[in-house]
């Protein structure tokens, strides 16, 4: 037998939500994403993003600059080349300066996006994953699950060899800098053997 539902008259002017294609939560407050269209401006109000981080050297669509204008979205670029093969120590540097925007929870919420979603960002959220203790194959997993067909290997191996002690030693500093004074329990990590800076008086 079967069931009747009744469904509300849907109003026309109701917004379909869309998101960009490649879009998904990292944690909370962090999304990753291809470089979003205007179509898909509705769905990304609904994340209420305070930050974007774009890893793409072309400059940013005007039509994407209004739409953070209005909603008052600061935009952090860090211009890596899509290509296969990228100068390391520029590589290094963009996603390590990436990671510190990333990481600072006064930019969240925050999305991720380069052209499509897949490699420069991957290489981003791997790197990101590794601070957070992930073991490698699961770091790898999640790459290849975005970027598909196209994985590339030097991207797989920048995330291996990315060393995340200059990172979590920079870290510490900052954390000194903002709580040095405080009495409020410190924000630690799970190696205990890692040196902490040094603390400077001046």
């Amino acid at each position: 037998m079967g069931v009747i539902v009744e469904v509300e008259n849907v109003d026309e002017d109701d917004a379909v939500l869309i998101p960009p294609s490649n879009f998904s939560m990292v944690e909370d407050c962090i999304y990753r994403s291809s470089l979003p269209q205007p179509s898909n401006f509705p769905f990304l109000q609904t994340l209420n993003l305070r930050s974007i981080i774009y890893l793409c050297p072309e400059p940013y669509p005007e039509e994407n600059l209004e739409f953070l204008k209005s909603q008052n979205i600061r935009l952090f670029q860090f211009g890596i080349e899509g290509k296969t093969e990228v100068s390391l120590p520029v590589l290094k540097d963009s996603i390590m300066e990436a990671l510190k925007v990333l990481i600072d929870v006064r930019n969240h919420p925050i999305l991720i996006h380069c052209k499509r979603g897949k490699h420069r960002t991957g290489s981003l959220v791997g790197c990101f994953r590794k601070l957070q203790n992930w073991c490698l194959s699961s770091v790898f997993e999640e790459y290849q699950r975005f970027a598909g067909v196209k994985s590339r290997t030097t991207d797989l191996t920048f995330i291996e060899m990315f060393d995340v002690l200059s990172l979590r030693q920079c870290l510490y500093s900052i954390i000194y800098q903002y709580q040095g004074a405080s009495k409020k329990r410190r924000l630690m990590y799970q190696d205990e053997n890692l040196q902490k800076p040094r603390l400077t008086s001046f």
